[in-house]
């Protein structure tokens, strides 16, 4: 059985994803062309192109950014308490059902 995520554009449109563990949230979103996920780095944690914002009832359930990733979120536009690099959010089973809120702007 896989993991659904649901990723809400900068739209406001939803989208549900099916992910696999193992897999980080950008390879799911970008393997569903989820819109505002560019991942221009192809997940090295340096380009800050798939900052989401994860839903306060999950945010917990991520282990900590550690600081590479807290030092490119600093540089986004609108980094928010519970921004992420979906680059480097692994999916695991607790996951399912995660809600995402992808950012307005990437740069």
């Amino acid at each position: 059985m896989g993991i659904t995520i649901v990723f809400i554009d900068p739209t406001g449109k939803e989208h549900t994803v099916e992910a696999v563990a193992g897999e980080s949230l950008m390879q799911a979103a970008t393997a569903a062309q989820i819109p505002g996920i560019e991942a221009s780095c192809g997940g090295n944690c340096i380009c800050a192109t798939c900052h989401c914002h994860i839903d306060e009832r999950w945010f917990a359930k991520l282990r900590a950014a550690d600081t590479l990733e807290q030092d490119t979120l600093a540089c986004t536009n609108e980094p928010q308490p519970t921004s992420r690099l979906s680059c480097q959010v692994p999916l695991t089973d607790a996951l399912n059902g995660m809600i995402v809120r992808v950012a307005a702007s990437q740069h």
